[in-house]
Parts: structure tokens; C-alpha cells; sequence
């Protein structure tokens, strides 16, 4: 059974998050969304989620006293619970409810924590299983809605040069030099950004796919029709 959690201080009160706290806050939502049969998360799972390779900026290598003093600061917070078993303790998020924001809200600041700043595009394509947004439109309205909050939790980057929408971040780690992360990306880095690359991945995985299947049906028709298929040429 959860223990009763103290009631959560007002979301206009709260500290900024340090950079782990916000990535174990980001873990805990996602996580209770995508693998719901092993939430609430223990410290092994949480360290793991925190450290993963893929659908993170930035890829972090926290240890498990480092997840563990950050869950701590989470709870006195109210933003994070901890429940126990027969065998281990667990821990779940509260950021809905210490926010005081719906959960469509609450996944799109969630992919914020873990991925950094993105357009709305792809905020509605990351947040996919956490929710289904029927457009762009729809993810900016709740941005707008986050970003006009006292304080606002999130904010719309200007639009970089090159761009041809705006990106939005969160503000749970504090105020942002907006001006900074704008030049940042007005460099001529031409890298893809981490969004746009796990997406490319996945899409690239997805007509591997199609591909293979495409070429075992050739494959089946040509042996009941009595052909053969020379192999390709290098």
C-alpha cells in the first residue's frame, strides 16, 4: 500500500529541480505510461530509466545514490511517493496533481524533461504514448496554456535562423537565457537534432522492415511461378 503523501505545497512555491531531479520526475511519468506492469518503479529501474541511451538529452550516467538523494529532494517536494512491497521499495510520480495541470499537459512537460527543447511537432510525436494528440494545434494550445501559468513552466524559443518552427522548453530547473539557447543553435551546427534523430531511426527501422517483407514475397511468388531472382549486384 502508498504511503499517504503530506499535501503538496502550491506549484507557484516550488524550487527549481536540478537536472536529475527533473530526469527522474520525466522517467517516473513516462515510464507509468509505457510499462505500467513494473510501475511503481524501484531504485534499480529508476537509475536505469535515467540513464538510458535513447530518447534522452542529455544521455546521463547517474549512479544510484546520485537517483536516490534526487528521489529525496522529489519527495520533500511532494512531487515524488514512495510505496513498498514484501521486497522492495518502490516510488511514483505526483506532478499532475503538485502542478495542478492536466495529463495531456503533463506529457508534454514531460518530454520536455527528458528530451530537451523541441517544436510542437515533435513534442506530439514523442508524447505519443503518453498521449494522443489529434494535431499540432492542440500540443500548442496546451504549451500556451503552460507558458501562461504563474510562474509558467514552459517557454517558446525565438525562432532560429534556418527553422521553420519555434521550440519550446521547460522552466522546472529555473529561468533559461533564452537569448543563449537561440545563439546556441545559430552556430551552423548542422547536426540533426536528438528528436529528429531518434525519429529518423525509427523510421529508418520501420522500412527495413517493409523492405525485408517485400522481399520474401517476391521471393514466394517467384518459386510458385517457377523463376529465379538473381541476387543484387554490389
Amino acid at each position: 500500500m502508498n504511503a499517504t503523501p503530506d499535501a503538496p505545497p502550491p506549484s507557484s512555491s516550488l524550487r527549481p529541480l536540478t537536472p536529475l531531479e527533473a530526469r527522474v520526475l520525466g522517467v517516473l511519468v513516462e515510464k507509468q505510461h509505457t510499462v505500467p506492469d513494473t510501475y511503481p518503479l524501484s531504485l534499480n529501474a529508476l537509475t536505469a530509466g535515467c540513464n538510458q541511451k535513447t530518447a534522452r538529452a542529455p544521455v546521463m550516467s547517474a549512479t544510484e545514490s546520485d537517483v536516490q538523494t534526487a528521489v529525496d529532494g522529489l519527495k520533500r517536494l511532494s512531487l515524488v511517493m514512495e510505496g513498498s512491497s514484501s521486497r522492495v521499495t518502490r516510488f511514483e510520480h505526483n506532478m499532475t496533481r503538485v502542478l495542478g495541470i492536466p495529463s495531456q499537459a503533463g506529457a508534454l512537460l514531460t518530454i520536455m524533461l527528458l528530451r530537451g527543447a523541441q517544436t510542437a511537432a515533435e513534442l506530439r510525436m514523442n508524447a505519443s504514448r503518453l498521449h494522443g494528440f489529434a494535431d499540432n494545434s492542440s500540443v500548442e494550445a496546451f504549451l500556451d496554456e503552460l507558458a501562461a501559468r504563474t510562474p509558467p513552466l514552459v517557454v517558446r524559443l525565438p525562432r532560429a535562423a534556418g527553422e521553420r518552427e519555434n521550440r519550446w522548453v521547460h522552466l522546472m530547473c529555473g529561468d533559461v537565457d533564452v537569448d543563449e539557447l537561440a545563439a546556441a543553435r545559430d552556430t551552423g551546427d548542422d547536426s540533426v537534432p536528438f528528436a529528429e534523430l531518434d525519429a529518423l531511426r525509427a523510421e529508418q527501422k520501420r522500412l527495413a522492415g517493409e523492405v525485408t517483407r517485400l522481399c520474401a514475397l517476391v521471393e514466394r511468388m517467384a518459386a510458385e511461378l517457377g523463376m529465379s531472382i538473381d541476387p543484387p549486384q554490389d
